[in-house]
């Protein structure tokens, strides 16, 4: 769900006037699969897919990173090697928007998670693509709690339920449950989507 919702978020920005760009720091997936990430991601913010993730990124192995390139005997991924391979155009977009591979708590290189790498990155605003189903709240209360520590003053986090469905009464409660208790905000559907793409915009701007 997290490029689906990626993309949507970039075409919304860029029909909005707004100049983007997305980097996925490393991918990895099915060796058949006809599109990957990086060519979503690319094609929603108008960039080559080996400028969101740079080609010796790529594994052909549907697991973490890290791991991935030690099964298909490439070098050791680390932390800094990701975030030093985050290059961003000149002069600076509008919105730049980075994607990871997996949950927070799933290595992204030898010695870092997703948290390590928020932590390094220090974002403006975090969006977390969640289940609208059952087990949802504990997901995201859990999720939101081990960023936490890592994100800066002031930076901004919305979630976003995939696959809601207004008609369904479990959705319903888990997003009244997460804004009247939890006090997350969230998005649903493609109209939640516009205004989180609207309210991120602004936050970012």
């Amino acid at each position: 769900g997290k490029t689906w919702v990626s993309v949507q978020l970039l075409r919304r920005w860029r029909a909005g006037g707004r100049s983007v760009a997305a980097r996925k720091p490393a991918q990895s997936f099915e060796a058949d699969v006809l599109r990957t990430d990086a060519d979503l991601l690319g094609a929603a913010s108008g960039e080559q897919a080996t400028t969101v993730c740079p080609p010796h990124r790529w594994y052909a192995e549907p697991m973490a990173p890290p791991m991935a390139a030690e099964l298909l005997g490439r070098p050791a991924l680390l932390l800094a090697d990701l975030v030093g391979g985050l290059v961003w155009p000149s002069p600076q977009v509008d919105v730049g928007l980075v994607e990871t591979a997996g949950g927070v708590r799933s290595p992204q290189a030898e010695d870092g998670d997703v948290i390590d790498l928020a932590g390094v990155l220090a974002p403006d605003a975090v969006v977390l693509v969640a289940d609208a189903g059952l087990g949802t709240v504990n997901a995201v209360r859990l999720t939101t709690d081990a960023l936490a520590p890592v994100l800066r003053a002031g930076a901004t986090l919305t979630v976003v339920l995939n696959r809601y469905d207004p008609d369904v009464e479990l959705h319903r409660r888990n997003r009244s449950w997460l804004a009247e208790h939890e006090q997350v905000a969230t998005a649903a559907g493609h109209r939640g989507l516009d205004e989180a793409a609207a309210t991120l915009a602004s936050t970012l701007a």
